[in-house]
């Protein structure tokens, strides 16, 4: 008999990370008791000058010099519903040198912990389990394709709505989408004093897209 096995319908918590990392525009970089903003808007998202690597490639002359450093990031829902903040990412660890925001080279960071905050609390992932995973295909386009579907395709919205399980309670204000990954969408149901998010999960997680020009 062969094991019976659950589609999966969303994605680990490595796989949010990655995805958020990827996608970032901004963080923030905590180190020497400083709070640095750094906005990088050409499409390399915080890991594009930012190369994390494990402590045992750390070599005999960088011991004596390691200063403490901590990236914040946040996920903001693109589209307009109640409480935008999807999630944070925090990751600690050590710089080499001191981090320089002029720098036109990737910075080399070593890796502590990476910690995710979201809905379902919090929860710690590795640098292996980092590596280990594949990028959502859907990451760097999610932003552009949420607002898409709610500015010129809003009419879609209500046939999706059909596909929650269990249906929807009644008195629903409006829903509107505030997620979408590589297994599925999430539907944000605001009533009058609360909100709650439904999962349409893919029949197949997507593997590839083509976004037109």
């Amino acid at each position: 008999m062969r094991p019976f096995r659950t589609r999966v319908q969303q994605p680990t918590p490595a796989e949010r990370v990655r995805s958020i990392l990827t996608a970032a525009h901004s963080m923030t970089v905590v180190s020497d008791g400083s709070h640095t903003e750094v906005h990088r808007l050409d499409g390399t998202g915080a890991m594009g000058h930012i190369h994390l690597h494990d402590p045992s490639e750390r070599n005999a002359s960088q011991s004596a010099t390691c200063i403490p450093v901590r990236l914040e990031l946040t996920d903001i829902a693109p589209t307009p519903v109640r409480d935008r903040l999807r999630a944070r990412v925090t990751i600690t660890g050590l710089l080499a040198v001191p981090y320089n925001t002029e720098s036109t080279q990737s910075t080399c960071m070593e890796f502590g912990q990476a910690l995710l905050e979201d809905i379902q609390g919090r929860q710690f992932v590795t640098l292996d389990a980092l590596q280990a995973t594949d990028l959502d295909p859907m990451a760097t386009s999610e932003a552009g394709m949420l607002t898409h579907l709610v500015d010129n395709h809003g009419e879609l919205i209500p046939l999706l709505l059909r596909l929650a399980r269990p249906q929807p309670d009644r008195g629903i204000v409006r829903a509107i989408p505030v997620a979408m990954d590589r297994y599925g969408v999430t539907l944000r149901l605001e009533y009058p004093s609360t909100h709650r998010d439904v999962r349409l999960p893919f029949a197949t997680p997507v593997t590839d897209i083509e976004v037109p020009p």
